[in-house]
């Protein structure tokens, strides 16, 4: 439980640390707060037409066409099984879409492979968190620093530490993944997917499992995200956290698309009720 790399690991943990704290020079939390360039409104920044995804018998998406508009918080609601996580592995490229298209500022992606997608601007966060395990905190970072921005190792490091800044995990830098807690993980799942420097972000039910505190601190920080520029969509159950940080709303049900609008009018809406708030709740 104490040293379970060894002896050996546990020495290597340790200078890991130290020449991380030693080294890493002193920076501004800059990179974070810029937004990123202005974007002319031409369109939506990411468009959906008829998207299908099979596995085996098993249509997870049937035909889903949405958009999502620059600068805004997207809320991607529906009950289990109703595509949603197909949707973001599909526009991520993390699955391929058998049907349909998928378009970032007008380039069709719904062909491209995953780490093309990323270098055009599209990071993702996951449900279950995962970090290069015997990483540190903070070279986790640097790696997406490095890999999305085209940063060497030491700009990737400096800017990794300004992210952690950003999500609170400045402190835990030196630290490797194993040791945080849950809402630690999914902070530094988030601190990777910004410093890609991407213009759209897809959180994947980055709230479950958290406490009501944690809860808080998360949608402070989700709008943090959306303050600086990037375009947000996130997956999610927890209606608080839907009523209050989405613009709009999009509810999927069987794979297809069967309400989109404002909140508290979609929650509203007869479809929405019967398929997955149910009455009371509604």
């Amino acid at each position: 439980m104490f040293l379970p790399d060894g002896v050996a690991g546990g020495l290597s943990r340790a200078r890991r640390a130290r020449a991380m704290s030693a080294s890493a020079p002193a920076i501004e939390t800059a990179p974070a707060g810029a937004a990123p360039p202005a974007r002319a409104a031409t369109g939506p920044l990411l468009a959906c037409t008829d998207v299908t995804k099979a596995f085996r018998g098993l249509q997870a998406l049937a035909g889903v066409t949405l958009e999502v508009r620059a600068g805004e918080i997207l809320g991607l609601i529906g009950p289990n099984g109703s595509g949603k996580s197909t949707l973001i592995n599909v526009v991520s490229g993390y699955d391929r879409a058998d049907g349909g298209r998928v378009v970032l500022d007008g380039l069709d992606i719904a062909r491209v492979r995953a780490h093309r997608i990323a270098g055009l601007g599209v990071a993702r966060t996951y449900q279950i968190p995962r970090s290069f395990g015997r990483l540190t905190v903070a070279d986790n970072v640097a790696l997406a620093a490095m890999f999305g921005g085209g940063h060497r190792l030491a700009a990737g490091r400096s800017l990794a530490r300004a992210w952690l800044a950003f999500t609170g995990l400045e402190a835990k830098a030196g630290a490797l993944p194993g040791e945080l807690n849950l809402l630690e993980r999914k902070f530094l799942d988030l601190a990777r997917a910004l410093a890609s420097e991407p213009r759209l972000v897809l959180l994947d039910e980055v709230l479950s499992g958290l406490t009501p505190a944690q809860m808080t601190d998360a949608l402070g920080l989700v709008r943090r995200i959306r303050e600086r520029g990037t375009t947000v969509v996130f997956v999610e159950h927890i209606m608080r956290a839907v009523l209050d940080l989405a613009d709009r709303v999009v509810v999927l049900s069987g794979g297809r698309v069967i309400a989109e609008g404002l909140p508290r009018q979609v929650m509203r809406d007869p479809d929405v009720v019967r398929a997955y708030l149910g009455k009371a709740y509604a």
